[in-house]
């Protein structure tokens, strides 16, 4: 975003050169969608490892991950489903999720993946308790300064199904006509484009043509191990500029799995551990990847909702 013009933290040193010496220099005002006062959120899934995991450069790294989320004030931290292997009981969680991640349990709004369900979804629910929603309706959609959150669960069989006609994506629809913001972002466990091992799934084809018609701008899911950015494009995966940006954040600290070749509009994938920070401003976005210490993969940039 700074390519085109100076950049605000340039303009200083440029206007005392320019008065030293007497020429012009770049007079562009700060960016407004650089304003300190938007909030910051932070996502990743796949997160702890089941008791008795041992830490290695590859797996259960969920420690390194959850060091990142209090290096910097949040808003919000969304777990986008299999936050605990390799089955999500109660006592899992707190053994293994609660030292780590749950070091900001008061701030998180969970999702559930197919690891929760293993074991009927009932330590989920009793570790994240008001949070993960009312069990018998296991969706639920909240507000983070201008923008609207919606959480959507894709263990279809358990959550009301997720086609077209539905009781969750008849929730889904409802909660769009009801809160038509500018900007709005949706998070479930798995995606329904992707790169990684496990692939694109066509059961969340109805999310993305509800969001679609609602006009969201963000879509965070799991899944796959990986990190994995994708072009804004249309439910049928043709590139469009009033498209829905996906993300993929398996990175959380279970292990990480190298991408398979790319899907149609994939510009970034890595096998890195870490987690998506998101700046929401009013009208805009920022993204970074922040990896756990040692590793060097990032990516950032800039976009504007529609």
């Amino acid at each position: 975003r700074g390519a085109a013009g100076c950049r605000w933290r340039r303009q200083v040193v440029l206007l005392l050169m320019a008065s030293a010496l007497g020429l012009a220099a770049c007079s562009q005002p700060p960016d407004d969608h650089e304003s300190a006062a938007d909030p910051v959120i932070a996502a990743a899934g796949d997160i702890a490892c089941e008791p008795g995991g041992q830490v290695t450069a590859r797996t259960c790294q969920q420690r390194a991950t959850s060091d990142l989320l209090l290096q910097r004030p949040l808003a919000a931290v969304l777990t986008l489903g299999d936050e605990q292997y390799v089955q999500g009981r109660l006592k899992n969680f707190q053994t293994q999720y609660g030292p780590t991640w749950g070091r900001v349990l008061s701030i998180t709004h969970p999702a559930p993946g197919n690891h929760e369900y293993q074991s009927g979804g009932d330590g989920f629910f009793q570790y994240f308790g008001a949070a993960a929603g009312d069990p018998r309706h296991p969706y639920y959609s909240f507000d983070v300064g201008a923008w609207h959150v919606i959480a959507l669960n894709s263990e279809c069989a358990s959550a009301g199904g997720c086609d077209r006609g539905s009781a969750q994506e008849r929730w889904l629809r409802s909660d769009l006509r009801a809160h038509p913001a500018l900007c709005t972002l949706a998070f479930w466990h798995q995606p329904r484009f992707s790169s990684g091992g496990h692939g694109s799934d066509v059961a969340y084809q109805a999310f993305w043509e509800d969001l679609y018609a609602a006009g969201a701008d963000l879509v965070l899911n799991g899944h796959d191990h990986d990190y994995e950015r994708f072009a804004p494009q249309t439910p049928s995966g043709k590139a469009a500029a009033n498209g829905i940006r996906e993300f993929v954040v398996g990175t959380g600290g279970k292990n990480v799995i190298a991408l398979h070749a790319p899907k149609a509009n994939s510009e970034v994938g890595a096998a890195t551990f870490g987690v998506l920070e998101l700046t929401l401003h009013p009208s805009a976005y920022d993204w970074r990847f922040v990896p756990i210490a040692g590793s060097s993969f990032t990516d950032r940039g800039h976009a504007e909702c529609h």
